[in-house]
């Protein structure tokens, strides 16, 4: 069965996450979130488009089979079932996937983690040292999102780099433990940029976000 955001990880996994992160906030004054979502978008172009071809697919079928052919059928039955395959492409995330282009996932990443770095509170840090890992399970994408402060040190390519352990590991289906080692080497350079204060307090929660 396919998993959702609140599901994706164990509660052990989850534990893991956490003890990841709390570990990396005690050497320094950074501070680092994870979210999951279950997609970035709700891609409704991809549901009109998916109900368009499967509708003209089971169209084409029974007028061939029935109708001989013939456009009369064709037409009225494409529209007929235009609607039942829309909702169901809504409804079946692989089906959605299937219509929605690379660019047009990436740029929905890219917005939503954008998004949750602001709703989320990530900006309100003391010295703008939020990273945040946010993982769209539909895309199969992740994305590494700093805020200023770290951009000052740390370049978007090195965060990209750190998305890429995160979305391989998914692919390997040890997702947990691929996260957690981005977290740790993440921790590690803002631990050489961003050292522990003595006054420093934990100002975002270390447990992992669904939305």
């Amino acid at each position: 069965m396919k998993k959702s955001a609140a599901t994706f990880f164990s509660d052990e996994e989850k534990k893991n996450i956490t003890e990841a992160t709390r570990q990396v906030e005690l050497q320094t004054s950074g501070e680092v979130a994870v979210m999951l979502v279950d997609s970035s978008d709700q891609y409704r172009d991809a549901e009109i488009i998916g109900g368009a071809v499967f509708g003209s697919i089971a169209a084409f079928a029974l007028t061939e089979i029935f109708f001989h052919a013939l456009i009369w059928y064709y037409i009225p039955l494409s529209i007929l079932f235009f609607f039942p395959f829309k909702r169901l492409t809504g409804l079946i995330s692989e089906l959605k996937a299937i219509f929605i282009g690379v660019g047009r996932k990436n740029e929905a990443v890219r917005r939503r983690a954008l998004m949750a770095f602001y709703e989320k509170g990530l900006y309100k840090t003391c010295d703008n040292t939020g990273v945040l890992f946010f993982i769209s399970l539909l895309e199969h994408k992740v994305w590494v999102l700093a805020d200023k402060g770290i951009y000052e040190k740390i370049h978007q390519d090195t965060l990209n780099h750190f998305a890429s352990i995160v979305t391989q590991g998914i692919k390997e289906d040890r997702a947990s433990d691929a996260l957690c080692q981005a977290i740790k080497e993440v921790g590690q350079i803002l631990a050489e940029h961003f050292p522990v204060r003595h006054d420093d307090t934990n100002e975002l929660s270390d447990e992992v976000i669904t939305g």
